[in-house]
Parts: structure tokens; C-alpha cells; sequence
């Protein structure tokens, strides 16, 4: 894919997102069943964040991940980025009282220095760079020695007996709830068309170690069509690859 495509569709998708940032939240709601927070909690979990680490949420959207950091532990400092200037104003108005900083970046050029955060944590961002490999080096270069990765995102369902209706829900489903609801049928479309394009779990937790992490392990949710992953930032006398552990 030459650069030219890769700006145009990164571009598409900011585009996408400004459309439905009003409703995505609660569009979230609806699709996971309300599901979504309690992946989320999961998800802040895998970081074992300790007080004052400094946390970034990268495509943190109007900032789910961000204030779930926060209920579990008040005493995080918290960065906030986005590339999609409507999703970071919506954030930033839920967040009056609450002490996180809000950023304009893009996942693939973080506007960050070496080594700035002990954690890093992203919800349903990876599926939607244009170069995963860059987007997680990046994340780890942004990191400390031996600092927490935890990605929560979509994942292409498994074959077995309940495939078909997987893929029932991802490819009518969906886009019917971004119809009669969200009033934005292609953007719904994207999402399972982006999903059944994505990377197995296990395949990501792979490009995970080859990215520079290692303790690379994950877990399967909803039916196995969401998956949590994380990782610990892989220092110099550490082995590449290890076994990855699931669960």
C-alpha cells in the first residue's frame, strides 16, 4: 500500500469517526449488550497500573479507557490522545472534574518523547491503523524499560460450528444497528468488514513480540470476536520470542 493510500484512508476513517462521535458511545452500548465496560475493566486490569504511573490511552475516543483507569486508580496521571479532533471535544466535556490531559496524535507518530509512559492501553484502535507494526513500535518506544501494554479490540471469528452465526451478526447485524439507530449504515459496515480483515489473536499477539514486547499473552471474549491482549516492553537481554499465554 503506497503512502498516498495509507493518508487517504486514514483520512477516511477520521471522517468516519467525526460522523458518529455524537453517537458512538452509546452505539457501543447497543452492540456489545453493555458488555463493553466490563472489557474495559478487564482491560485496565492487565496494566497492573501502581500510583502516580503515568498512563497513555491512545485512540481513546471520548474516553472510555481513560476515566476506567481513573475509577480503579485516582492517583494515575493520564494522557488522553485522538486522532479525531470531535471525538477528543466530546471527551473533554465528560471530563470537568477529572484530572486527564487531552491530545490531538496520531497512533503512528505519537507526539511524545522516548520512554514518557510506564503504560499504554488502547480500545478498538489497532484494527483501524493503517500500519499496525508502526502504530506498535511506536507504543513501545513511548514506553519505559520493562513498561505495560494492553490493547482491547475486535477480533475475526474462529472456525467452528458457531462461525456462520458470527458472521451473521458482523455482516447484518451491525449494520443494521448503524441504520435504524445510528443513522450511518457504512460506517457499521466498516467495522465488521474491518474485523473479518484483521489479524487472528493469535497472530496479533506475534506481531505484538515482534514489536518489542514480550509476557505477550490474551484472552477471547464474546464468543471469541473480541480479544484482549497485552505485553511488558522487552529489554535488551530478554529473549524475542517466548511462548504466548491465552486464556
Amino acid at each position: 500500500m503506497s503512502f498516498v493510500s495509507n493518508r487517504e484512508r486514514a483520512d477516511n476513517v477520521r471522517r468516519m469517526f467525526t460522523r458518529i462521535s455524537d453517537r458512538y458511545d452509546r452505539i457501543n452500548r447497543l452492540m456489545t449488550f453493555g458488555l463493553d465496560r466490563h472489557w474495559r475493566r478487564e482491560t485496565i486490569r492487565a496494566l497492573h497500573l501502581r500510583p502516580g504511573e503515568r498512563l497513555l490511552d491512545i485512540g481513546t475516543g471520548t474516553g472510555d479507557l481513560a476515566f476506567e483507569a481513573l475509577r480503579q486508580h485516582q492517583q494515575t496521571r493520564v494522557i488522553a490522545c485522538d486522532f479525531t479532533p470531535a471525538m477528543i471535544r466530546l471527551g473533554q466535556a465528560r471530563s470537568v472534574d477529572r484530572q486527564i490531559l487531552w491530545v490531538i496524535g496520531d497512533a503512528r507518530a505519537l507526539p511524545f518523547p522516548p520512554n514518557s509512559f510506564h503504560a499504554v492501553v488502547s480500545g478498538f484502535l489497532l484494527r483501524n491503523v493503517v500500519d499496525l507494526t508502526s502504530a506498535l513500535e511506536e507504543q513501545a518506544r513511548i514506553l519505559t524499560s520493562e513498561g505495560r501494554i494492553a490493547s482491547l479490540d475486535t477480533s475475526p471469528p474462529q472456525p467452528g460450528p458457531l462461525k456462520p452465526l458470527l458472521l451473521l451478526y458482523l455482516r447484518w447485524i451491525l449494520p443494521a444497528f448503524g441504520r435504524w439507530i445510528a443513522g450511518d449504515e457504512p460506517a457499521y459496515r466498516y467495522l465488521p468488514e474491518t474485523t473479518r480483515a484483521f489479524v487472528s489473536a493469535a497472530e496479533l499477539a506475534r506481531i505484538f513480540q515482534a514489536c518489542g514486547f514480550m509476557q505477550v499473552g490474551f484472552v477471547r471474549r464474546m464468543l471469541g470476536i473480541i480479544a484482549i491482549h497485552w505485553g511488558v516492553k522487552r529489554t535488551q537481554d530478554d529473549p524475542a520470542m517466548a511462548p504466548v499465554k491465552t486464556g
